[in-house]
């Protein structure tokens, strides 16, 4: 029989499969420390989805922000590569994250609040991002919880966390991207044949058999211990179910038309326009994978929010520009600044559009999407965390209005995201923390 005293920070959960042993490692618990503590075929409806895009060092409002507010607004030059998408969008203007007691961390605190209600410790995160709460509600069950992508090159351009300390990483090679999601274990959900994936059915029973030797720790150890490993094995049970989901026969998905073209090699490097090639491969398998049903949340990052995309013929990148190039005076903003915001958003233009190419029912399928983008200041120059933009885009099913431009007068960031999950679903009274606590959805925007 095994005894408590045997588990360890080493010790594991183990389970057999055909004769071999499956390991997960085990979170860390009080008992390892001292005592000191140191619309588918079958007639469902359509589901709706989220899609979140961030780009980094906010805006130059001359050019960025319409004069009027309300429907028919005029699109000024940095946005308006959005123009097309007009009716499909809204422009939310005049936001600000609170601080509060908190430090400034450049190009931290504003993602951060706009992310998780509330102003980061140092560097760290308080709670998960508010994209997690959503894809634990509607996405648990799909192959994928939720994926994250980037065009910035780089694994660490996330603004999604399952936990303060657990970063999604973002995957940002186009061709890894397709691979993971049309590879050996995509369900093609149009094929009349379906066989299950071995490897599928072995990691299913494998995690059975861990699932097991939980229970068994479970009646061992203290409350608190029962209350951490109920917490790090609730990811466990939502895998569990995404292995249900990958044994079962998919529903067909008319718009699920995956093909090899979609991804190929690319540079990894810098310049814009290696930048805004693998922004569209990875808007485009994104919003494939959405199609296919593989998930219902997506991230797209399209730079870091230190941004080091460079301009072709200038010297300096992005984030640099913002603190040395000078206000032009007949201009009013800094001109080769607003051409790296133009870019992003041309970005952003891209990856609505990924959306609504694809027909789903009897529009398509940025009609069943959320999409939020946002960004980490107002002015990049001074670091404000005023004056801060976001928009929508979908219709998120005929929840939302859309075309509109809204003031929204200094309110709380957090609005954005409380109004989001409730779009969703979620019964929340409140969200956000100290000056950005709220209750109050956006009502201009809701149907």
């Amino acid at each position: 029989m095994r005894d408590i005293e045997d588990y360890s920070r080493r010790r594991v959960l183990r389970g057999m499969l055909q004769g071999g042993a499956i390991t997960v490692g085990l979170p860390l618990l009080d008992c390892f420390l001292n005592t000191n503590g140191t619309a588918f075929a079958n007639g469902a409806p359509l589901p709706v989805r989220l899609g979140l895009y961030s780009w980094g060092l906010g805006m130059n409002r001359p050019v960025f922000v319409p004069k009027t507010t309300g429907k028919l607004f005029e699109f000024p030059e940095e946005i308006v590569s959005l123009e097309p998408y007009r009716d499909q969008i809204n422009l939310l203007t005049n936001f600000t994250a609170f601080r509060d007691s908190a430090g400034l961390v450049g190009h931290v605190t504003g993602w951060i609040i706009s992310r998780t209600g509330s102003p980061p410790s140092g560097n760290d995160l308080t709670a998960e991002t508010w994209d997690m709460r959503v894809a634990n509600e509607i996405s648990a069950q799909r192959r994928f919880k939720t994926l994250t992508a980037t065009s910035s090159g780089s694994a660490r351009t996330s603004y999604s966390y399952e936990g303060p300390h657990t970063l999604n990483p973002a995957e940002y090679s186009p061709l890894d991207l397709y691979a993971r999601l049309f590879g050996a274990d995509f369900n093609d959900p149009n094929s009349k044949e379906f066989t299950p994936s071995p490897r599928v059915m072995s990691r299913k029973s494998a995690l059975s058999a861990v699932m097991d030797d939980m229970s068994w720790l479970n009646k061992r150890v203290s409350g608190d211990d029962r209350a951490r490993l109920d917490k790090y094995f609730t990811g466990l049970r939502h895998l569990e179910k995404q292995f249900d989901q990958q044994l079962t026969k998919p529903d067909p998905c008319p718009a699920c038309k995956p093909t090899p073209g979609m991804a190929k090699e690319t540079s990894m490097g810098n310049e814009s326009a290696a930048v805004a090639e693998r922004n569209k491969m990875m808007s485009e398998l994104l919003a494939m994978a959405v199609a296919c049903d593989q998930t219902r949340v997506v991230n797209m990052a399209y730079d870091d929010m230190s941004s080091n995309t460079v301009k072709p013929g200038y010297d300096k990148p992005h984030h640099t520009s913002t603190h040395e190039e000078s206000i032009d005076e007949k201009l009013g903003y800094q001109p080769t600044c607003s051409w790296f915001v133009r870019r992003s958003m041309e970005g952003f233009a891209t990856f609505i559009k990924a959306f609504a190419d694809i027909k789903e029912g009897e529009g398509t399928l940025l009609d069943n999407m959320l999409i939020v983008a946002d960004t980490d200041h107002g002015d990049a120059r001074v670091h404000s965390l005023t004056d801060m933009p976001a928009f929508t885009a979908g219709r998120a099913g005929g929840k939302l209005k859309t075309g509109l431009h809204v003031d929204m007068k200094a309110a709380p960031l957090s609005r954005m995201a409380l109004t989001t999950m409730r779009t969703f679903g979620m019964d929340l009274q409140k969200f956000g923390g100290g000056t950005n606590e709220t209750s109050d959805s956006i009502s201009e925007i809701l149907a």
